[in-house]
């Protein structure tokens, strides 16, 4: 059960941050452009590669996109084809990792 409040609590994050890609101008903090340019940009920027994606619904697909050194960036991609680099961040910490270390 713990599983699905979890995931219940990021569906509800992810629908939440495409709801303020629809609401919001261009003008906003988000960095928006063509999804190959953003890729190509965080990689170049700070070497930063995908480790996973999700689904929301039918609105939207959520990208983490992570560097050695433990910077990352969410990249949100809705309908019609619109991607924004959504939060960044420091210190990422790969859980799968750990737990399949034992720690």
């Amino acid at each position: 059960m713990a599983h699905k409040f979890s995931f219940r609590w990021i569906r509800i994050a992810a629908i939440g941050a495409v709801l303020a890609l629809s609401t919001l101008s261009a003008q906003a903090q988000f960095i928006c452009g063509g999804h190959s340019d953003l890729v190509t940009g965080l990689a170049q920027a700070f070497e930063q590669k995908q480790i996973g994606y999700g689904v929301v619904g039918q609105s939207a697909i959520v990208e983490i996109y992570v560097s050695a050194s433990g910077t990352w960036s969410m990249l949100v991609t809705d309908v019609q084809g619109r991607s924004c680099i959504f939060a960044t961040g420091e210190g990422w910490e790969n859980t799968a990792i750990a737990a399949a270390r034992g720690i």
